[in-house]
């Protein structure tokens, strides 16, 4: 399949935006059920302590710390700048039939 110009300037639209979210925001913090999710995906250790929680009866929420993630300030830069060359791009396209 053939990208056209609506679709690299959508594309380049979404990383812009979605790069400066991440410039914007400095920590984003996950929830338990997400933590969970991405600890019994990885294999992470804390994913059979939470299995021993669960066993023993304790609750979700007591067993499961909020996780922070904290981006590297180059990714939301990178994506600003990659999905502004798209844009440019887009515009030096021929318009689509």
């Amino acid at each position: 399949m053939e990208l056209n110009r609506n679709q690299f300037f959508m594309l380049g639209m979404v990383l812009l935006l979605l790069g400066l979210q991440i410039r914007e925001v400095d920590t984003y913090v996950l929830t338990p059920k997400c933590t969970r999710l991405l600890a019994d995906k990885t294999g992470h250790p804390m994913a059979a302590a939470i299995e021993a929680a669960d066993s023993l009866g304790v609750s979700e929420s007591a067993s499961v710390t909020p996780h922070p993630l904290k981006p590297p300030e180059w990714l939301g830069w990178s994506l600003m700048s990659i999905g502004a060359v798209l844009i440019l791009h887009s515009l030096a396209m021929k318009k689509p039939d």
